[in-house]
């Protein structure tokens, strides 16, 4: 069993208030748990209304199904984010 872990750092272009940002996050989180399935939470840059640190969470018998899945969490997460997705980090633990 392989558990992943992937990292968004987000820039918010345009967001000029916290209310604006959570808008943007709940967006994303609702979207990756609904159509993927998987545990996330905002880790760093709570008080900043134009940055992001989300991770995501998820386990699978292999890697590669969580690769495929990371790939698509990104992609709505560009969507979603305009574009501002300045770095990801994914990690595999078992």
């Amino acid at each position: 069993m392989r558990v992943g872990l992937l990292v968004l750092e987000i820039f918010l272009h345009g967001c000029t208030s916290l209310k604006e940002k959570r808008r943007v996050i709940r967006a994303i989180r609702d979207r990756s748990r609904h159509r993927h399935n998987v545990a996330l939470a905002e880790v760093d840059h709570q008080d900043l209304h134009q940055r992001a640190k989300l991770a995501f969470v998820s386990v699978a018998s292999r890697r590669a199904p969580l690769d495929q899945l990371f790939d698509r969490i990104v992609e709505d997460a560009e969507e979603l984010a305009h574009g501002g997705i300045e770095e990801t980090v994914r990690e595999f633990f078992g």
